[in-house]
Formats: C-alpha cells, sequence, structure tokens
C-alpha cells in the first residue's frame, strides 16, 4: 500500500528496507531526542513492531521516500496502548535524515498519513507529542494546525531518556475539512497529487 503527495510517496516497508531505516537510527543528531543512537539489534526490533503494527491494525508508522524513491525516513500514526501516561490513543510522529530537514516534508508527509487515518481508517482524533525544546518539531504541529492540549501533557521516565516531558498537541476528525482533503479518489486539478491509495489495495 502507498499513498503519494506532491513530492513523496509514504509506503509500507520492506525487508530490504532494514538497512536504511537503521542508518537513521545510528545518527546521533536525528535520534538526539529519543536518548541517542540505537544499535543495530535495537534498530531492527523496532523494524520488527512498525512491520505488525501495519499488520494488526492496517496503519502505522510508513516509510517516506520521494518520488524518485530517495529514502527520507517514516512518518505515521501508531496506536499506543494504555499503559501509557495518557492511556490508549493513537499518535502521530515523524523521524527524517538530517539532509531532508528543511524542506516541510514532515508537514507533507504528516498531513497526507493523518487524511488517510481519519479516512480510510475512521479514526476520531490523532494525537501528537514532543519536548518542550523541539522547537522543530512543534512548528510542524502548529503547520499541521493541531490544537494545543495541554491537559494532556505529560511526565515519562525511562532507562534511555531519562525524565521527559512530552507537550501535547491533537487533531480529531474535521481535520480532513481544515486541511483542504479532496473527496476519496478526486483530485483537485491536472497536476494534483492527491493522497490516494494504489489500485490493489483499494478493497483496505
Amino acid at each position: 500500500m502507498r499513498i503519494e503527495t506532491e513530492r513523496l510517496r509514504l509506503r509500507t516497508w520492506e525487508d530490504a528496507d532494514r538497512d536504511d531505516f537503521a542508518a537513521l537510527n545510528a545518527d546521533p543528531i536525528v535520534m538526539g531526542d529519543l536518548g541517542g543512537p540505537l544499535d543495530r539489534g535495537d534498530s531492527d526490533s523496532k523494524f520488527d513492531r512498525y512491520l505488525e503494527a501495519y499488520k494488526s491494525n492496517r496503519y502505522g508508522r510508513w516509510l517516506v521516500e520521494t518520488i524518485d524513491g530517495e529514502f527520507l525516513g517514516y512518518c505515521g500514526v501508531m496506536s499506543v496502548p494504555d499503559d501509557h501516561p495518557i492511556g490508549l490513543h493513537d499518535e502521530i510522529g515523524w523521524r527524517l535524515i538530517r539532509k531532508a530537514w528543511g524542506n516541510g516534508y514532515a508537514t507533507e508527509a504528516a498531513r497526507a498519513a493523518l487524511i488517510d487515518v481519519f479516512r480510510r481508517v475512521k479514526l476520531l482524533e490523532v494525537l501528537a507529542y514532543t519536548a518542550p525544546d523541539n522547537l522543530r518539531s512543534q512548528a510542524v504541529m502548529k503547520r499541521l494546525q493541531l490544537k494545543r492540549d495541554a491537559s494532556r501533557d505529560f511526565t515519562i521516565c525511562s532507562n534511555r531518556v531519562g525524565t521527559w516531558q512530552g507537550l501535547v498537541w491533537r487533531a480529531q476528525s474535521d481535520f480532513l475539512a481544515s486541511a483542504g482533503a479532496p473527496p476519496n479518489n478526486a483530485c483537485s486539478g491536472p497536476q494534483a497529487r492527491c493522497a490516494r491509495l494504489a489500485a490493489a489495495d483499494r478493497e483496505c
């Protein structure tokens, strides 16, 4: 399955993508807000979780690449279990290789992923959260016009990242209207690439 935007393709993972995923997770700058880089074993375990999430839910973190097939990172919505401080919910996240930063790719990919889960999966709400000092991710959330929800801010403690404070934003099903999403299977002009499913997956 895949989704295409003006510049990007979001698609399901294949086993051959493990090396690119591991390189992303090994970059200390990219991983600076998550306790530092992952070794190959931890990266492969995370990769397997992403595969299983899509298999179970039909949505999850997508691989993000250019239309020409250059790997950029990942973006998408994951189901978070009820042992999280704010309980069971769905959360959108993204992580891109350094050379992809500053091009608006995270916003473009996240918008497409949100349109997909609200339209195809019929989710009612998706949360996004980041640390107070992660101004880059906060800027993406603002460009997406997500709503700040300070009542659900939380703090977690873990061996990997220590004490981490999450500031929460939310998107609800009315995101489709605010994002200007076209109707199913419709594009708004001859040059537009609407977020659309590959033909083989239209029944899903």
